[in-house]
């Protein structure tokens, strides 16, 4: 799965290395501002956010789609789908799912997944990824949240945004986006993403940005569409719930946004993903055929 700059859109072996390389060049020197002893030290150790987990955080009682964790695609439940490409990433030390409903944690256990309970109280999937955090046996230093409806999800992607995080010591978050097709543009289940030169965020959004002053969506544009799947160092995430919701994080309905109003950084890379998630009923219909069509059964 090729990753790329988002400020391209090439593709190929050489601009995964000019990304990868430019990606250390700024972490380097955000190291020397922040401390390069220590950055180096762990660096040079690969100690340095080393030791990894995922998390799929799953509820039954979503407002668009209840249930959804559980629906059947091509003759699995999705959560498994999920779990299984999960399981295939190389940065992962162990994989987790937390929830707090009884029918997705048997569900989940009966396929070989292991299972954290969890709040009903949590607000979002980066609050019920704190939660698990805190209940497991060993500590990790980042912390993958892998959305449960993306049971198409590229292990190389979640090795790609791992991998982001720990060469920008400066962001305590990082996350993925692709390329936005013209039809989805004005879809608000389908989040889109902005970023600077340097590959950090700048905004994300539920209508369509940039937007013109034409109103209309531009053909030769970009446009990046954020995908679910993000990564933390877990001393951000353990502050993460305490921080007050911020007024455009409530306005957009986007627990990320809290991060960027609150001045933290967050590393985006651009990966190539065709499949959606699952967001509303209607596209299980839509990832079935995509999974026919290439033979993903």
């Amino acid at each position: 799965m090729p990753i790329c700059d988002p400020s391209s859109s090439s593709t190929g072996a050489g601009s995964t290395k000019l990304w990868i390389i430019h990606g250390v060049a700024v972490g380097a020197a955000a190291a020397l501002a922040l401390g390069a002893h220590y950055y180096m030290f762990y660096r040079r150790s690969g100690e340095f956010r080393s030791r990894v987990v995922g998390i799929i955080p799953a509820r039954f009682a979503s407002s668009r789609f209840e249930g959804k964790p559980l629906v059947n695609i091509l003759g699995k439940p999705m959560i498994q789908r999920t779990w299984e490409r999960a399981k295939m990433a190389t940065s992962l030390d162990h994989i987790v799912v937390a929830t707090d409903d009884e029918k997705i944690a048997d569900c989940c256990r009966g396929f070989g997944a292991d299972v954290v309970m969890t709040s009903e109280l949590c607000r979002n999937g980066t609050e019920r990824c704190n939660e698990a955090l805190s209940k497991l046996d060993k500590r990790y230093d980042v912390v993958v949240n892998i959305q449960g409806d993306e049971p198409l999800i590229e292990p190389e992607i979640i090795d790609g945004i791992v991998k982001a995080l720990q060469a920008a010591p400066d962001a305590v978050f990082s996350t993925a986006v692709t390329s936005l097709k013209p039809e989805d543009a004005r879809d608000p289940n389908r989040v889109k993403c902005v970023v600077d030169n340097h590959g950090y965020a700048i905004y994300f959004s539920r209508g369509l940005i940039p937007f013109n002053k034409s109103g209309n969506v531009n053909p030769q544009f970009p446009y990046l569409l954020h995908l679910g799947i993000q990564s933390y160092d877990t001393k951000f995430l353990n502050i993460y719930p305490e921080l007050p919701p911020t007024p455009l994080q409530l306005e957009e309905d986007l627990e990320q946004l809290k991060v960027l109003e609150n001045g933290y950084k967050m590393k985006v890379i651009k990966v190539e993903h065709e499949a959606h998630g699952v967001d509303v009923p209607e596209d299980v219909d839509k990832i079935e055929n995509y999974m026919r069509e290439r033979n993903l059964h």
